[in-house]
């Protein structure tokens, strides 16, 4: 089904790629956003939408000093985010707080309250212990993985474990999985790693190249989603790897990111260079102890699409579910647009 958009807009003042639910603002329906300028002075939005649901309204607007390359929103404190950053060829990660008064100064400036500063490589993501108030979060580029004790009240980050990829293996992202808080997965050029943090090992794999982003399904244990350059979107069951349960079409051109809704159990969306954002309903074949037999040969792609939203002018990399209200997403294309809009005219009736 194609559509344009039916959504509220908010333009930012420079080219974008990252934008995040504030999942611990249980007050509003808000996300944090950040831009990507090589010679202005970068900036992070805080939007969050209007009492009336008709517009975007701006929060707050603090200067930051590098290209924000990503961001995430810490899940107990809505003031507190970080941001992955570079400078030239230098790159650097951080731990942010938002000014108390921030909507009463007229330049209010953010806190920088920990240093990520324990790579030596390009640094790609970070990813924060996927719900409730917990100390841990975990820094991934291109050769290590790092695990960090983070201390809100002395304002600082330890490195509590470390591990190498290996040479052979350039990360490129992960996703912390919401069932298992001991397990991550892993992006690299040539495959999906999953990784046990206990250990700090590298449990099983997916052979599958240029995966560009991949997410847990929340309301389904043991399922994960992947997007592809070329190949579209996969969903594999965790305890069965040889072949992925579902495909899906993903875009006319790469696919850059997938998000699964954090209620509704098989809603996903996708989002790509082609300038589009997909709504799917992708339910896997119902079964609670795959067999070798269902896996034997790959299945057939299966067009689940719900809703396209094709209303932009740039290709789309920041895809966002609102927590507080799941049927609502924030999306972000290179231009610097954020739209948000409702899915709930596509949801399934329960």
């Amino acid at each position: 089904m194609q559509g344009g958009s039916n959504g509220i807009g908010y333009g930012l003042k420079y080219q974008a790629r990252c934008i995040a639910d504030v999942k611990a603002d249980t007050d509003h329906t808000s996300f944090l956003t950040g831009t990507l300028s090589l010679k202005e002075e970068n900036e992070v939005h805080l939007i969050r939408i209007s009492s009336a649901g008709t517009e975007l309204l701006c929060e707050g607007l603090f200067s930051h000093p590098n290209e924000i390359l990503d961001l995430a929103s810490c899940p107990f404190d809505q003031r507190i985010f970080s941001t992955v950053f570079s400078s030239g060829e230098t790159y650097g990660a951080a731990i942010w707080q938002i000014p108390e008064l921030y909507g009463q100064s007229n330049s209010p400036q953010l806190e920088r309250i920990a240093s990520l500063d324990a790579h030596n490589s390009k640094i790609k993501c970070t990813l924060w212990w996927p719900t409730g108030r917990h100390d841990k979060l975990v820094s991934i580029d291109e050769q290590n993985l790092f695990l960090w004790s983070f201390d809100t009240s002395k304002k600082n980050a330890q490195v509590q474990s470390q591990e190498s990829a290996g040479v052979l293996h350039s990360l490129t992202g992960g996703a912390w999985d919401p069932h298992d808080y001991n397990a991550l997965a892993l992006t690299s050029e040539s495959s999906v790693q999953l990784w046990d943090l206990r250990t700090m090992k590298k449990t099983n794999s997916i052979d599958h190249p240029h995966v560009r982003n991949l997410d847990y399904n929340v309301k389904r244990e043991y399922t994960l989603v992947t997007a592809e350059d070329e190949s579209g979107i996969h969903i594999w069951d965790l305890r069965m790897l040889k072949f992925p349960v579902l495909d899906l079409p993903g875009h006319t051109h790469w696919t850059w990111t997938v998000k699964c809704n954090p209620e509704y159990e098989d809603l996903i969306l996708s989002a790509g260079t082609d300038s589009a954002v997909n709504l799917w309903l992708a339910s896997p074949p119902s079964s609670d102890e795959p067999t070798s037999e269902s896996f034997d040969s790959p299945n057939k792609p299966v067009d689940p699409l719900l809703n396209s939203y094709s209303d932009y002018e740039d290709s789309v990399y920041g895809l966002a579910w609102s927590c507080r209200e799941p049927w609502i997403f924030a999306s972000l294309s290179y231009d610097g647009r954020v739209v948000v809009e409702s899915t709930k005219p596509h949801l399934p009736r329960k």
